[in-house]
């Protein structure tokens, strides 16, 4: 809930950590994420960076007029693209590591949730999708302990429901002995052992 919202900014600088390393090459690579490249993930994350804000500010939603997979928000400035990511991450931490932005409820896609949902969501953003961008261009990713805590406990609470609706994929078995971060990514229906 609202304690988390002191993980955001920590979480936000290792993912921005792997963009700044990302070169040209790397936008064609396979990601974790089985319906994304590297630059389909980049496109999904300016396209619904917004959408978290707006609920993160208990605002309007953006205006828009097709949907992510319609939309090309990357194009052939990659550096552009990273830049905005950046710019939008800040504006996130801003938002999200305030208390008070994970407090009562808020809209997120035309629909009513609890406010720390968006939250939520916005921490399995930087860490998951961070892990995901580090896995395919063979960037280091790594997570503190309190954050893998957060997100392996945010996996379990809202894993059936995300799988629900195909934000997670089906659950993954992970090694006995694995770490609380390794548990997080299964439960979200990664490998934690994936390679390109």
């Amino acid at each position: 809930m609202s304690e988390h919202a002191a993980l955001i900014a920590p979480a936000a600088a290792k993912f921005t950590a792997v963009l700044r390393g990302m070169g040209e090459a790397d936008l064609a690579a396979r990601t974790p994420c089985t319906e994304y490249d590297v630059r389909a993930l980049l496109n999904h994350l300016l396209y619904w960076g917004p959408w978290l804000e707006a609920a993160g500010r208990k605002a309007p939603p953006p205006e828009v007029s097709s949907g992510e997979a319609e939309t090309d928000l990357v194009g052939d400035d990659r550096l552009g693209a990273i830049s905005a990511i950046e710019e939008q991450t800040a504006r996130l931490v801003e938002v999200f590591g305030a208390p008070d932005a994970w407090q009562g409820q808020t809209t997120f896609g035309g629909q009513p949730m609890p406010a720390s949902m968006a939250g939520y969501m916005v921490l399995d953003e930087f860490v998951f999708h961070g892990w995901d961008l580090a896995r395919a261009t063979g960037a280091e990713f790594t997570v503190l302990p309190e954050v893998a805590d957060a997100v392996y406990a945010i996996a379990l609470e809202i894993g059936d429901q995300a799988r629900a609706m195909k934000v997670y994929g089906d659950e993954v078995p992970v090694e006995e002995g694995a770490t609380t971060f390794e548990r997080a990514l299964g439960a979200t229906g990664r490998d934690p052992g994936w390679t390109p």
